[in-house]
């Protein structure tokens, strides 16, 4: 794996250090200095800097349920005839690039098989393995038909987005809720601080400098070209 220089790394860590605390709480993982407690490794300033891997991962899921927003916006405008080609054929790139390619592959590489080795929560990682696969074949048709033009293709279209949200808002919901809150269980202590530092070298190696940044702020700019970026267009009106 490629390494990354220490400025970069430096970068990095500051922005996930933001999260790590409430994460780890959040996920019932022991903090820094009860870990030290405990006789699990810590370095200098891990308080601030080091973030799990559940964490990580479940942070990518913000990523992906932004891009499932976008899909959805692009649907909506297929019945009017508006255009939004462009704007659903750069989603479903970043679909593939960062989470089928990145996040999807750190799943099937470091975590389903701890879980199967362990002997825990293996139907699940079943059903979750199979959710990938399918969702690799949407993402190709969706990117495939982005840009449709006859009834019939938009029609294919719509179906692809439909079932792509339908199947990934309750598979991420699944893997926060239950997978990664046990990932813990199943990999030692040693092994869980070092694919924290193993997820987040991959990531630069893929994504550069800015690394998870970056992304987000290409999933932002495709909903400023949909005119979905203002939060408060989803808050609900009237008065009580």
């Amino acid at each position: 794996m490629a390494a990354i220089d220490s400025s970069s790394r430096a970068s990095s860590w500051t922005r996930r250090g933001v999260l790590a605390c409430g994460a780890a709480s959040a996920l019932g993982l022991a903090a820094p200095g009860a870990r030290a407690a405990e006789g699990e490794p810590t370095t200098a300033g891990e308080d601030e800097d080091w973030v799990s891997p559940p964490e990580d991962l479940m942070r990518e899921h913000g990523v992906l349920d932004r891009l499932l927003l976008i899909y959805e916006a692009c649907a909506a405008r297929q019945p009017a005839g508006e255009s939004s080609g462009d704007v659903l054929a750069g989603a479903a790139g970043l679909v593939r690039r960062f989470i089928e390619d990145y996040h999807e592959k750190l799943e099937e590489e470091h975590v389903f098989p701890r879980f199967e080795k362990a002997g825990k929560l293996v139907d699940l990682v079943v059903v979750l393995r199979e959710q990938h696969r399918q969702g690799r074949r949407l993402t190709g048709d969706v990117t495939r038909l982005a840009h449709a033009r006859s009834d019939a293709d938009r029609q294919g279209l719509t179906g692809a987005i439909a079932a792509f949200v339908r199947m990934y808002r309750p598979h991420a919901a699944r893997e926060d809720t239950v997978l990664f809150p046990a990932f813990r269980d199943v990999v030692g202590a040693n092994e869980f601080h070092e694919l924290g530092e193993r997820f987040e070298d991959e990531e630069h190696h893929l994504f550069g400098r800015a690394g998870f940044t970056g992304v987000v702020e290409e999933v932002a700019a495709l909903e400023r070209k949909l005119g979905i970026e203002d939060l408060k267009q989803f808050t609900p009106s009237g008065q009580r």
